[in-house]
């Protein structure tokens, strides 16, 4: 398997060794630089009408960009994305797929905000498909189930698109062969059937992420006793454990019990924007101790300011405000893409071809290319990387637990 530090036309230096997370260094904008084709020449993917396939669909003409960027902006924008590409932390495509042929994802949908074209065109080098269902879901393992053959459908079908990705060298291993890199998860706690079996019979399925919600009894006012060991399940097998619309106190305890570091699949700040998803600034500040990264949502809900609908600067004053409380090691993207027609979205950024303008807007407020590449890259490469090395370290010490809910929670 290639390992990063393989990559010779990527720049991935901060992924491939342990490092410390970037400090955060503000500076004067950067020259446009003259090798950089003007934006102009670049297109965007080609969208296409929902009818029956042709054996080849003609091209539409892109888009026009943003009139709040100029050309040597989103030149600069997008030469920072193909240096450092986006891992993208959560797209929920895997909910339509029962009615999407993979063709269209893969050439290009006009009614979809996630296709293989677009996500080229964003810049995304990683996605993590998140495979939650409701909490109501009547059969929520068997809901689950269903997403994954799905998604594993798409990925195969996709070859020249799309890797399965299942370690941190298959981030570079699909990188270096140009596909993105597809990661499932995260899964609803509630579809674990208070089963540590069942969240291994996941892990087998190519599974890297478990949400702990506040949807069953051992998450929803902290950790119990089965809670902990679920912890220690996730962290001996090597998955992410995701604190998004985790309880507050089940984030403290998480913290302080995990052995790799956590992740925020989809949260704002909540300082800017009071949401259910979003997180305080009180839960942000042990985030850097942990090593964990917040990715930043660019749903409309959550980052939309009092008597306005939501835009790309309202998405840009969150990673700022992050970064104001644990740093530009510890934030990320997350697109929350994925969406049926018709729903709500953050202007300009309406579809996964949109990462080079909230890019712009970040270099326009004086981010330089090293805190971009932590953004957009390499701070969740690295949590993904610290979690394999967790569990690599942790497996030859503790087997599979065969501890039940009945056990350790007795009622």
């Amino acid at each position: 398997m290639a390992d990063l530090q393989d990559e010779a036309d990527v720049a991935t230096a901060g992924i491939g060794a342990p490092d410390r997370p970037i400090t955060r260094k503000r500076g004067p904008k950067n020259a446009p630089d003259p090798d950089i084709p003007d934006a102009s020449t670049a297109r965007k993917p080609a969208r296409r009408r929902s009818r029956k396939p042709d054996p080849a669909p003609p091209p539409v003409e892109p888009e026009a960009e943003p009139e709040h960027f100029d050309s040597d902006v989103l030149a600069r924008a997008r030469a920072a994305l193909r240096a450092h590409p986006v891992a993208d932390g959560y797209n929920t495509l895997a909910q339509i797929l029962v009615n999407t042929p993979w063709h269209d994802v893969e050439l290009g949908e006009s009614s979809l905000d996630t296709d293989i074209p677009r996500l080229r065109h964003g810049g995304v080098g990683a996605q993590l498909w998140s495979l939650m269902v409701p909490a109501d879901c009547p059969d929520p393992v068997s809901a689950t189930l269903e997403r994954i053959d799905r998604l594993r459908t798409l990925v195969e079908a996709c070859p020249e698109g799309l890797r399965l990705a299942l370690a941190v060298g298959d981030l570079a291993d699909a990188r270096n062969h140009g596909r993105i890199a597809s990661l499932f998860g995260p899964v609803a706690v509630h579809a674990l059937g208070d089963s540590l079996g069942t969240l291994r019979a996941y892990h087998a399925l190519g599974v890297r992420a478990v949400a702990l919600t506040s949807t069953v009894s051992w998450t929803r006012a902290g950790l119990t006793r089965f809670g902990e060991e679920v912890v220690r399940e996730l962290n001996r097998l090597g998955m992410v454990i995701d604190l998004s619309g985790a309880a507050p106190e089940t984030i403290r305890q998480t913290l302080g019990a995990a052995k790799a570091p956590l992740v925020f699949t989809r949260s704002a700040a909540r300082a800017l924007t009071d949401h259910p998803l979003n997180v305080s600034d009180e839960l942000l500040a042990a985030l850097p101790e942990n090593g964990g990264v917040c990715l930043v949502s660019l749903a409309p809900d959550q980052v939309a300011r009092p008597g306005r609908a939501a835009c790309v600067q309202d998405v840009a004053d969150h990673i700022e405000h992050l970064r104001d409380v644990v740093g530009t090691g510890h934030i990320g993207l997350s697109g929350a893409y994925g969406l049926p027609p018709g729903s709500p979205r953050t202007l300009g950024l309406e579809d996964a071809s949109c990462y080079p303008v909230l890019i712009a807007e970040l270099i326009e407020r004086g981010w330089e290319e090293a805190e971009i590449g932590a953004l957009t890259w390499e701070n969740l490469a690295r949590v993904i990387r610290d979690v394999d090395f967790a569990a690599r370290a942790a497996q030859p010490r503790r087997g599979p637990s065969t501890a039940t809910i009945e056990d350790l929670d007795p009622r």
